[in-house]
């Protein structure tokens, strides 16, 4: 008995026809195919019901039958779904429960069909403990399982077949489908420890992990996750006195170019980590990581012939193992693998874990001891026995006073200068450890930095690079990624003096500038809500863009402000800008280009041009509209950002340079208090003038100094002097970058 089904896509009235080379089908006429049915609940699926297909008594043992699907419209007529060879399946002489034929989709032939019984039958075996067969178990996805082989029979059931005929060896299938490395760790000591095994085949798959669809800049996430998933489950295998062997990657007809690469970078690894691998890939992949032609039945599995052709590449050598001589092997795989690296007569003592990929430093002397890339005699044994990854290790439980990281090059060699402290006793495991499921949260990785949470306290941010990392709001990718953390303010307990080692988390995810430094680890601890703390924001208000250039110096710059790259040589016009809530500012109707100028000028307020709106490409005098178009976009943002600011900072400080008058300066204070309804602000002034001026003005400070753009831009050297300057400022207002308020660059405001 078979049943077919088929997904298609239909319109309301349309249904969908079996017609085949056998009477049971229609015998090719279409006006006595088989009609399909669907439902509200399995559409787009259609299906048969069961079809008693009896195989012809003149022909041999390799009968098939060939069939089409066909779709009726609303007058039921019929259309044949492709032109070309035909559908086609075996004909099964022995097969007692009903065969489901899945077709895939409608119009799209598949060279070699899939079917499975609808209730399998499972065939106990009998195996004795002390045989010296051995068995083997199976874990793994889909794949694993033989889906889309004919009946199932895929690389598994085929390399069953084949041990049990040549070494009597048992294999048990624990496979899932849509299994991946955190699922399978999960599943492991229900379904693998119980079988106690001799052999563990781990058959996983990068596609399962979600490569093909996931964004782009999480694609090294879960290269990475996967690889420390493997790891852990070889790991797992060893403790259970098991010899493990992977399955090795496979293609997927949705991976790109970049997919591709990742693909053999994971595949060129696992070759390296002493661990037997069926290598699929060579004789699977089409040069470009999609299956061969003729290999697939859709992107994610093989066909028949393609699960056949991975049964092939397997060396059953590898199964030609002497069991006693097996056990006698493989308890120092589980045992504590301490391996003495270097002790010296004060007792200084290194050893590595080799299996779980660690080090441990103990010093029980006196003295302090450094660890530096100059120590030729540890560096040369370390290299030669400990084994160590490329890349950072990080400790297990930092202590103040010790590096909580050090760098390991291709060479195995330590990298890092690390200060060992007398009666010291210190264990670093290597970040690739981290990565892995069931251990930590990996927020973010993109080859070079990763951002894990080791519990809702923790978030460690790992520099696998050579350079500094800058992470900010306007970062989307990272801020977004940081959405999910519990808000508040984390710290870097063990410096936290050091600037940028302050990560504020809120509801949109990072809300400050956090710097990590080149080949490093730091692990930033919770320390209290954002409430508790009070933020101050810095705002801008012109004359010109000397402020926003000293902040960004000082690396305190974050997306711009309404006046940040403006001229606004009249501070009653800032007042009535912020008084109108920006409306007009870029309102084309009121805006001038002048070409002997190269500036933008405003008609309402005269004190108001731009110099930074026109760009090369633009044509100015002719056509003003694409000009308009990107000062409507860029400062709507701009406002949008200034009133969500003074909505969401606990404090703010506008800051204002240039010549002003007492006047204007009370006007602008009262506009600003109408506006921060109650919040508490400053206004800086920085202009050349005597500060008796603006004695008693209330929110108002006043330092007498003179920082000119022109001058800055022409002299790199001043331009840090003013910055210095400005930052010594800043601190004498108890402004860092540990209650800066950042604005992230789009926002929503309250209407």
């Amino acid at each position: 008995m078979y049943r077919f089904q088929v997904s298609a896509y239909t319109q309301t009235g349309e249904s969908i026809g079996l017609v085949g080379s056998t009477s049971e089908l229609g015998a090719w006429d279409i006006t006595r195919c088989v009609r399909l049915r669907t439902s509200a609940a399995r559409y787009p699926l259609w299906w048969t019901d069961e079809i008693d297909i009896q195989p012809s008594l003149e022909a041999g043992d390799d009968q098939r039958i060939e069939y089409k699907y066909v779709r009726f419209n609303t007058n039921d007529y019929g259309e044949w779904e492709a032109f070309g060879w035909n559908r086609w399946i075996p004909i099964n002489h022995e097969h007692s429960s009903t065969i489901i034929v899945d077709d895939g989709a409608f119009g799209y032939l598949q060279p070699h069909p899939f079917g499975y019984p609808e209730q399998p039958t499972t065939i106990k075996q009998l195996f004795t403990a002390d045989s010296d067969s051995l068995k083997i178990v199976v874990i793994g996805s889909s794949v694993a399982l033989g889906h889309k082989a004919w009946l199932l029979k895929g690389w598994v059931s085929l390399l069953e077949e084949a041990l049990q005929q040549k070494y009597g060896h048992r294999v048990v299938n624990v496979s899932e489908v849509g299994a991946n490395v955190s699922r399978t760790i999960a599943r492991f000591a229900s379904v693998v420890t119980p079988e106690q095994p001799d052999v563990v085949i781990i058959a996983l798959s990068l596609g399962n992990e979600g490569l093909a669809y996931c964004a782009l800049h999480e694609r090294r996430a879960v290269q990475r996750r996967f690889e420390s998933g493997l790891q852990q489950l070889v790991k797992m295998t060893r403790k259970l006195g098991a010899l493990p062997i992977l399955g090795g990657v496979y293609p997927h007809n949705d991976y790109s170019s970049e997919h591709y690469w990742l693909l053999k970078d994971t595949h060129n690894r696992m070759l390296n980590w002493g661990v037997p691998i069926l290598n699929w890939l060579p004789v699977l992949d089409n040069g470009q990581g999609r299956w061969r032609e003729g290999l697939s039945f859709d992107p994610a599995h093989p066909n028949t012939v393609g699960h056949r052709l991975m049964f092939e590449a397997i060396n059953l050598q590898l199964f030609d193992i002497d069991k006693a001589q097996l056990a006698k092997e493989n308890p120092h795989f589980w045992q504590p693998n301490e391996i003495p690296i270097y002790l010296d007569n004060a007792g200084f003592y290194v050893c590595a874990y080799i299996e779980e990929k660690g080090l441990r430093i103990s010093n029980p002397s006196p003295h302090n001891y450094t660890i530096a890339p100059y120590w030729q005699e540890l560096q040369t044994v370390l290299q030669s026995k400990a084994k160590l990854l490329p890349g950072i290790y990080v400790a297990k439980n930092p202590q103040p006073g010790t590096l909580p990281f050090f760098a390991v090059q291709e060479n195995g060699a330590i990298a890092t200068t690390v200060e060992i402290p007398s009666n010291s006793d210190l264990e670093y495991t290597a970040a690739f450890n981290l990565f892995a499921p069931n251990d930590s949260q990996v927020l973010f990785y993109d080859g070079h930095l990763g951002i894990l949470q080791k519990d809702e306290r923790h978030l460690w941010l790992i520099n696998e690079s050579d350079h500094e990392y800058n992470i900010h709001p306007m970062w989307k990718e990272v801020r977004q990624a940081l959405k999910g953390v519990p808000a508040g303010v984390y710290e870097d307990p063990l410096h936290p003096e050091i600037p940028f080692r302050t990560m504020m988390i809120g509801k949109d995810g990072l809300e400050s500038r956090v710097k990590i430094p080149s080949q490093s680890a730091v692990l930033f601890q919770y320390q209290c809500k954002l409430s508790d703390i009070s933020r101050i924001a810095i705002v801008p208000l012109g004359d010109r863009c000397a402020v926003r250039m000293m902040l960004y110096k000082m690396e305190y710059d974050g997306p711009a402000f309404p006046f940040d790259l403006t001229r606004t040589t009249k501070i009653a016009d800032i007042a009535d800008i912020i008084e109108n809530r920006f409306d007009d500012m870029w309102n084309p109707s009121l805006l001038d280009y002048s070409p002997e100028a190269g500036r933008i000028y405003h008609s309402k307020w005269s004190g108001l041009s731009f110099a930074h709106e026109v760009e090369a490409t633009d044509n100015p005098v002719h056509d003003m509209s694409p000009v308009y178009e990107r000062m409507r976009v860029r400062y709507t943002a701009r406002s949008q950002r200034f009133w969500y600011t003074i909505e969401n900072c606990d404090q703010a400080l506008f800051v204002r340079t240039g010549i002003c008058d007492r006047g204007g300066m009370l006007d602008l204070v009262s506009k600003l208090e109408k506006h921060c309804q109650g919040k508490p602000f400053q206004l800086l002034l920085l202009s050349p003038q005597d500060s008796d001026e603006f004695l008693d003005i209330p929110n108002v400070l006043h330092y007498n100094a003179e920082f000119n753009p022109d001058r800055m831009y022409d002299d790199l050297e001043h331009w840090m002097y003013c910055t210095e300057i400005m930052r010594g400022i800043l601190e004498s207002l108890g402004i860092s970058s540990k209650n800066l308020f950042w604005c992230p660059p789009n926002v929503r405001v309250k209407e």
